[in-house]
């Protein structure tokens, strides 16, 4: 093989494991040393006594094109369930209701599980497409439900959630491929050890409160 040859395949070699850091950065694709996590059970608990105070199926959302979408494609939210956004690390963050069809509730909580903020967000009206409708928390996780579900369960900053992952194994991705089919999940419950550290200020402007 002479030296043109294999400068060509040297070539083509990079411009795939560019397109391929590309595609992982962009959420197009789960890197094989990362876990799919696909939903997760979280669980509100009163920072003081300990007692559960409700328990929230959410939607997983942990790459930036699902932090970006948010609940934008979504038509509404009931009463239990949600979206739980998860970022790498800690960090002063905004959320925006651009493109949402309902209000929800955004609680940002920090790298060591504790709620930081509650915010109580509209819906953008006729006239508006909710860029400018922005809500800021300090947080490693953003958590979003129904609007009003933070007060009806007595949420408050300084209380604590606790996260069960459901993570997608080979066997679920091929049947979740079929329409209304559900994905077979393994679950693992992580407590309130702290991970991550506090990486500056990062604005997230996304829909659904999501950037």
């Amino acid at each position: 093989m002479d030296r043109s040859r294999v400068r060509t395949a040297l070539v083509a070699l990079v411009v795939l494991a560019l397109l391929g850091v590309l595609a992982i950065e962009l959420g197009l694709v789960v890197p094989p040393w990362v876990e799919n996590r696909q939903a997760a059970t979280v669980t509100l608990v009163d920072g003081e006594t300990g007692e559960r105070l409700a328990r929230v199926d959410v939607e997983v959302a942990d790459t930036r094109k699902e932090r970006y979408t948010g609940l934008s494609n979504h038509d509404s939210l009931a009463n239990g369930s949600g979206m739980l956004f998860i970022h790498d690390g800690e960090a002063s963050r905004t959320y925006v209701m651009r493109k949402m069809d309902f209000p929800i509730d955004i609680v940002f909580v920090g790298a060591d599980r504790r709620v930081t903020a509650i915010h109580h967000a509209r819906a953008p009206g006729p006239n508006e497409d909710g860029n400018d409708i922005r809500y800021s928390g300090y947080a490693k996780y953003v958590l979003e439900v129904p609007r009003g579900y933070a007060d009806e369960i007595g949420l408050s900053v300084g209380d604590r959630i606790e996260i069960d992952y459901e993570y997608a194994t080979p066997t679920s991705e091929a049947a979740s491929a079929s329409v209304g089919a559900a994905p077979v999940a393994t679950s693992r419950t992580l407590g309130d050890s702290a991970f991550g550290v506090p990486s500056g200020t990062a604005q997230r402007v996304q829909p659904g409160g999501g950037p």
